[in-house]
């Protein structure tokens, strides 16, 4: 669920500024191919109240030794932006994260090509590598 309250005078930030923030926080494990929190699909709902921003994220599984850096990476990116006083991140359960939440271009990215795959295969098979 997201909403935005507030008038134009609380100078509130906008949702599509909060999601360009977000698109600037990375799991370690996925920074190097260049794929965010949104693009992960991690981010369950952003509620924005004046200029208190409260964003509900899954996590790709309860044992993630990078979690609570990639909380704070959350709360400084959105807490830069103009018009934010508050920043909370809290980690929801409810729904579970999927691989069906990632967008197609981070399906993409994390997707390994059959013809460097193949060559693996093949060698594991000759009982190569063992």
């Amino acid at each position: 669920m997201e909403s935005v309250v507030g008038s134009a005078r609380d100078a509130s930030p906008g949702r599509e500024a909060v999601i360009r923030a977000l698109d600037n926080c990375y799991d370690p494990c996925c920074q190097e191919r260049k794929i965010s929190v949104v693009d992960m699909g991690l981010i369950e709902s952003i509620d924005i109240r004046n200029r208190d921003v409260k964003i509900e994220m899954v996590l790709t599984t309860g044992w993630c030794p990078f979690a609570s850096r990639l909380l704070e990476m959350v709360e400084e990116e959105v807490g830069r932006l103009p018009g934010v006083e508050s920043v909370e991140v809290e980690v929801v359960w409810d729904p579970t994260w999927t691989p069906e939440r990632m967008s197609a271009g981070a399906r993409e990215k994390l997707r390994l090509p059959l013809e460097k795959l193949a060559p693996l295969r093949e060698a594991r098979l000759r009982g190569e590598g063992r």
